[in-house]
This record gives structure tokens, C-alpha cells and sequence, in this order.
């Protein structure tokens, strides 16, 4: 759950999408990532709070991840490839452990420096996005919006971040240029 005080306007992504959204649509650009007070409120919102460091190296790695994970995703969004270089620096710092535990079986992730662990969490997630399926990794539809989102819908065919805020600006704008004319 969000927390209360996070600005973005939306919320709740898998947490490889929810970091990319912590740049959103203004002028300039509004960055959550642009303090330690906004790292706060992400790990917070994510559920990372209690787990991750909100210190200045944690906000770098982060800043780290976003970056990297912005840079495959838009140029997937403009139909091409780009270099895995970024991601792959992201999650050479930390690796899965599996084993097996009395309730089943047990994931646990561990990173080489515990301020990476939200940075490599992100990365690890974006690559369990694209095991379900890249093309469902979808930027918003809406012309002045920067947003991303898995579109978990059935049909596949989700084209904006938010009906409640794209979705119903895209018609209103189109019932206006109707009725204009």
C-alpha cells in the first residue's frame, strides 16, 4: 500500500515499474528520487522500509537501477534493443538463495552491500516481467504522460496508466474536439 505522503500519481506497479514512475509528468520533470526525504517515501511505499537503508548510497544504487531500467524500457517502447549493460551492473550485486524450509520453498535475495538490496530487488523484478511477457510492459497511451504499467488485463489491450487520469483526459478531450466541430 502507498504510502500516504507519496505524490506520484500512480502507484502500485510491480516495483521495476513502480521505480520508473518515480518520474512523472511536469514541468520539469517531478523526480521522488530527487532527496533522501523522496528514497523515504518510495521504500516505504514499496514495502521496503523496514528492509533497506534510506541513506545516500541506497538513493545512488536506486537512482542506478531507474536509469538502466529506464533505458531498456523506452527503447522497447520505440521498438528497439537496448544494451543490458546497465541492468546487468544493477544485479551482479546480489543473487537469489533458494533452499527449501519447513513451509516449502524459500527465496531469499541477497546483495553484496545491504543499501543495494532496493536497486537489485527492481532489476530482479524487471527480468520476472519479462518471463511473463515483454509486451505487457506497456508505457501510458496518453501524449504528456511518461508512465508505465504491466497491463494484467485478460485481453491485453490496457492502453493508459490510469483510466480514473489519462484514460478519462483522452476522452474528454475527444468528446471536446467533437463537439467543436
Amino acid at each position: 500500500m502507498a504510502d500516504p505522503r507519496d505524490p506520484r500519481p500512480l502507484t502500485g506497479e510491480p516495483i521495476s515499474l513502480d521505480l520508473l514512475n518515480t518520474r512523472w509528468a511536469g514541468t520539469p520533470v517531478n523526480d521522488l528520487l530527487a532527496d533522501p526525504d523522496g528514497y523515504r517515501i518510495w521504500l516505504s511505499s514499496v514495502g521496503l522500509a523496514e528492509r533497506c537503508p534510506a541513506d545516500q548510497a541506497g538513493l545512488a544504487a536506486v537512482r542506478e537501477a531507474r536509469d538502466a531500467l529506464a533505458e531498456l524500457v523506452e527503447a522497447a517502447d520505440r521498438g528497439h534493443d537496448a544494451a543490458p549493460d546497465g541492468l546487468n551492473r544493477v544485479l551482479a550485486h546480489g543473487r537469489l538463495r533458494h533452499r527449501l524450509g519447513a513451509a516449502g520453498p524459500e527465496r531469499t535475495a541477497e546483495v553484496d552491500e545491504p543499501h543495494r538490496l532496493a536497486a537489485w530487488l527492481a532489476a530482479d523484478n524487471y527480468l520476472g516481467l519479462l518471463d511473463q511477457g515483454a509486451h505487457r510492459i506497456k508505457a501510458c497511451a496518453h501524449p504528456n504522460c511518461i508512465l508505465h504499467f504491466f497491463d494484467t488485463s485478460q485481453n491485453g489491450r490496457r492502453r493508459w496508466c490510469s483510466m480514473a487520469l489519462c484514460g478519462n483526459r483522452a476522452k474528454a478531450a475527444r468528446h471536446y474536439e467533437k463537439a467543436g466541430r
